[in-house]
Order: C-alpha cells, then sequence, then structure tokens
C-alpha cells in the first residue's frame, strides 16, 4: 500500500501547482485553476474505473456503482480549494487519500457503492461563508445563491459563469440511503504531535459563537483628565480580553480568542472613547460553550459598568456543535487497532464538510499529525509514514463496513424467508 499513500502525497504536490497565484498555493472557489483539479481527478478516476460527474456546485464527483440500484453509498472525501497562501495538504490530502482507498479497493467486491467527493469550495474565502460545496449534497445551498464576493458577483452568477446551471442543484442532492461519510483530515493543531499519535478519531466538531463587542465611553486628553474621571472605552475591553483568555484557561476545551481589538480616536494623547472587539467561542459541548458566554457576557458588562462605558453586544455568528457518528467512530477505532495504532479521541475546533453531512448521514473524521502544528500556511506537512498509516486504517474500515452490511444484508434476507 505504500505506493497508493506516495501516489496521494504525489498528488497533493501536483494539485498545489495549480494555483491563482504563482509562488504560493491559493485556490479559491471556481477559480480558473479549479478546472485543472477537476482535469487531474477525473483522470485519475477514469484510470480507476469510475465514472465521473461534476454537479451544479462544482464538485467533482467520482463513484463506483453497488452491486444493486437501491445499494446504499459509503461517501468519503474532502475539499480542493484553499485559503489563500495555503498549505498543500488542507482538504486536499483526504480527496487524495480518498482516491487510494479506491484504488485499494480496485478489484475487492463491495455490498454497497462508492462515491469519491472533491468539493469545489470549504474554506468561505470568497464569499464569506463556507461550505458551498457540501451544501449542495444536503439541500441547503440555495440559501446562499444571492451572496456576493467582493466584486459583487453572486454565487449564482459565479456559478453560471463557469458553465453550471443553478436549477440543477436539486440534482446535487444526496438521494436514495447513504452507509455514511468519512473525511480523512490534517489535524491543523498541535495536539497528536504531543502524545505521539499519527491518527485520531474526531469526536465532534466544536459549535462556535462569534460576536462584536462595542465599547462606548468618552475621548478626553489624556494629560487633563484624573484617572478617576475617566471613561475610558479601551481599558473595559482590555480587561475583558484578558477575562476572555482567564475563563478559556480555566475550563476544559474551551477556546476564546478576541482576534479583533481596535480604538479610536487613535491619538497617543487621547483617552479611547471607543472600542471594538470581536469574540470567538468554540467548545464540542454547546452547554459548556454557552455557560462560558453568558458568564463572559456578564462580565463584560460589569467592567464596562465600572468604567462608566455603555456595552453593546452584536452576535455574528452560532453554530452548534456536530458530534460525530458514534458507530463510524467505533469502525475507525477497531481498524485503527488491527494496524497496530492507538487513534486517541479528539474534537475539532474547526469546521469541516463533515459537519454539513452530518445532518444527511452518518459521519466521522479521521485527523491525520501536523508535524509543526501549522496549518492555512505555506509550511504545512505531514509525514509519510501518518500518510500510510490512515490509508491502510480508511482501508480496513471500509472493509469492515463491507463486512458489516453484508451480514446485515444476509440477515434480513434470512428473516424475510
Amino acid at each position: 500500500m505504500g505506493a497508493l499513500a506516495q501516489r496521494a502525497l504525489h498528488a497533493c504536490a501536483e494539485l498545489a501547482r495549480l494555483t491563482e497565484t504563482p509562488g504560493e498555493i491559493t485556490r479559491t472557489f471556481l477559480c480558473p485553476p479549479s478546472r485543472e483539479v477537476t482535469a487531474y481527478l477525473s483522470a485519475w478516476a477514469h484510470d480507476l474505473g469510475l465514472s465521473v460527474r461534476v454537479d451544479a456546485a462544482g464538485n467533482l464527483r467520482a463513484r463506483r456503482e453497488g452491486p444493486a440500484p437501491d445499494s446504499p453509498t459509503l461517501y468519503l472525501g474532502s475539499h480542493v480549494d484553499t485559503v489563500p497562501n495555503a498549505g498543500a495538504y488542507d482538504g486536499v490530502l483526504g480527496v487524495t487519500l480518498a482516491y487510494a482507498v479506491a484504488g485499494a479497493l480496485r478489484r475487492t467486491p463491495l455490498p454497497f457503492a462508492l462515491e469519491l467527493l472533491a468539493f469545489s469550495e470549504e474554506e468561505g474565502v470568497r464569499y464569506g461563508v463556507p461550505f458551498i460545496g457540501s451544501r449542495a449534497l444536503v439541500g441547503t445551498l440555495d440559501e446562499v445563491l444571492g451572496r456576493q464576493d467582493a466584486q459583487g458577483v453572486s454565487v449564482r452568477a459565479a456559478l453560471e459563469a463557469y458553465g453550471l446551471n443553478p436549477a440543477e442543484l436539486p440534482a446535487a442532492e444526496v438521494r436514495g440511503p447513504a452507509l455514511g461519510f468519512v473525511e480523512l483530515h490534517i489535524e491543523q493543531g498541535p495536539v497528536l504531535q504531543a502524545a505521539g499519535a499519527p491518527l485520531g478519531v474526531v469526536t465532534a466538531i466544536a459549535g462556535q459563537h462569534r460576536l462584536r463587542l462595542d465599547f462606548a465611553g468618552q475621548a478626553a486628553h489624556a494629560g487633563t483628565t484624573p484617572m478617576a474621571h475617566r471613561r475610558d472605552a479601551l481599558a473595559a475591553a482590555a480587561r475583558f480580553v484578558v477575562a476572555a483568555e482567564d475563563l478559556a484557561r480555566a475550563t476544559p476545551g474551551l477556546v476564546a480568542t478576541v482576534g479583533v481589538l481596535n480604538a479610536s480616536p487613535g491619538a497617543i494623547n487621547v483617552i479611547p472613547g471607543a472600542a471594538h472587539a470581536t469574540l470567538d467561542l468554540r467548545h464540542e459541548v454547546d452547554a459548556v460553550r454557552e455557560a462560558a458566554l453568558k458568564t463572559l457576557l456578564a462580565q463584560a458588562h460589569a467592567l464596562a459598568t465600572e468604567r462608566g462605558v455603555t456595552l453593546t453586544v452584536t452576535e455574528t455568528m452560532t453554530q452548534p456543535a456536530v458530534p460525530l457518528d458514534p458507530g463510524l467512530r467505533a469502525a475507525l477505532h477497531r481498524a485503527a487497532a488491527a494496524e497496530g495504532v492507538v487513534a486517541p479521541d479528539l474534537p475539532s475546533g474547526a469546521g469541516h464538510d463533515a459537519m454539513v453531512l452530518a445532518a444527511r448521514m452518518p459521519a466521522a473524521m479521521l485527523f491525520l499529525r501536523s508535524p509543526n502544528a501549522l496549518s492555512h500556511h505555506p509550511d504545512e506537512t505531514v509525514e509519510p509514514g501518518d500518510v500510510e498509516t490512515a490509508l491502510r486504517v480508511a482501508v480496513r474500515t471500509v472493509l469492515a463496513l463491507a463486512q458489516e452490511h453484508g451480514a446485515q444484508e444476509h440477515g434480513a434476507r434470512e428473516h424475510g424467508a
């Protein structure tokens, strides 16, 4: 299986050359290099004897039919778009490993269909909303068709300009029974590296709260306004930043980030009259995240009141946590153990296509260790040995699912007889 793992890595390197921006890897939704990505993967799919189609959202779907028209489908894959100046493996490795799995099982009978998914968009770079590709499979892409990019081009117009027909989006939806979706992905963080583990099984994709906090005080002369008479908006906001960090450090699994903090009027000798902050709060358990948010907002209001500052909070996004399927997770654990690998459980702090497909079918994720814990960065990397191990675990998982499904079908036939 080493040759197939090498093929998956080689494909990542080849696809990294297909970029909008010379000298870096940048590939946004429906950019011209997307056609070359589709052509490259389509050629590989044809070599594997798979049928190929591009759906109305630009997703490349390579399929091996099941033994009967009503056979369920097992889906494998990830996304092929990138952030600006990206690494070579985020998303793409999950696609190329799916093709490697299909290659390993090319001559193995399966009691279900196998469909490889190369999603056209996941990162949310061009339109500010992610998962355009996977939304098409669950029938929710219509909700964002009117959204415009920085040039005023709507999602609908971009699809049409690419030669796709939004009227055909219903045909992109998953039809018929779905056995599940398994996504292989680099961890994008340090947990597996610190644990010395090549792989991990994702328990849940963390839920998120995103907010904007506007602190309004009074700008005044920095030299002539005594400390007791100040209404310093930035001081209140700064205290909030520390409060968010303190609470996250004290709450297992919680992450809190103030990614934006600015003040006005922004002069060295003027007390800030206004400050604006963002908050990104994540946890795999919704109740924990919601309790933390309640605590932080109470603290923010108290900190503002202490300084004679008003506070306005605007929620910009709420995304519930998505627990992944226990049955598929158990299958991944058993396959890893059979390969002599301890694959610890861990949550995903980032969003992934699996969270979208989980609304329609069982979904699971297998993480590969990120050796330098870098992602969305040119230095993103993987260990070749981890890639081969992940491939072995994925193949073993598919074979186990095949055996389990075959046994269920046999039992159903006997019961019916």
